[in-house]
């Protein structure tokens, strides 16, 4: 049975508003992926908090047409496309797809779209090889943690050294007393 036109128009409308939230589209070729290949792709990326949407090329066109953002995605809808549209962990979202295409080797990514600007597949996989927000907000607070080790430490170091200052001429006065005393 096919599809009709107040059926479409709400799938289009459905991929418009994803597109709306979304940071990153990529576009992959499922061709040759079972039902439960699929669904292990869509739990694999849903903790990134990206969306696995499998539609027609005209629709997801559709979809695009007018919004300069996401215009260079129709130079990837050609064949079985899935497309992957991440909304939150855009390196997780890679790499979750990376790790499934090693896993069923049938997939192919053909590029992505991110800011109204195509990204080829090696733009992508080198999105999925950059640290995680989490890492990166590890790896500042570190940097911001030994800054402030350092600072401390030579505020410190200044009443320590005051204090050994004072104490050196304290012993040097009392050693020259002494040797006045003795005489």
């Amino acid at each position: 049975m096919g599809r009709t036109l107040e059926n479409k128009k709400a799938i289009v409308a459905e991929l418009k508003e994803a597109l709306g939230e979304a940071q990153l589209a990529f576009v992959v070729d499922y061709q040759g992926l079972t039902v439960a290949e699929i669904k292990d792709l869509r739990d694999r990326l849903r903790p990134t908090g990206t969306v696995c949407k499998v539609t027609k090329n005209t629709l997801m066109g559709l979809a695009i047409e007018g919004d300069e953002a996401w215009q260079p995605m129709s130079n990837f809808l050609a064949g079985s496309s899935a497309f992957m549209l991440v909304k939150e962990d855009i390196g997780g979202a890679v790499k979750a797809y990376q790790d499934f295409q090693k896993a069923s080797k049938k997939t192919e990514l053909r590029g992505g779209v991110m800011e109204g600007r195509a990204l080829t597949e090696a733009e992508v996989k080198a999105i999925g090889d950059l640290p995680s927000k989490e890492q990166l907000i590890a790896q500042i607070a570190g940097a911001i943690n030994a800054l402030a080790t350092k600072i401390a430490v030579g505020i410190n170091e200044v009443p320590a050294s005051l204090g050994r200052s004072i104490k050196a001429i304290s012993e040097k006065e009392e050693g020259t007393s002494d040797d006045a005393a003795s005489d």
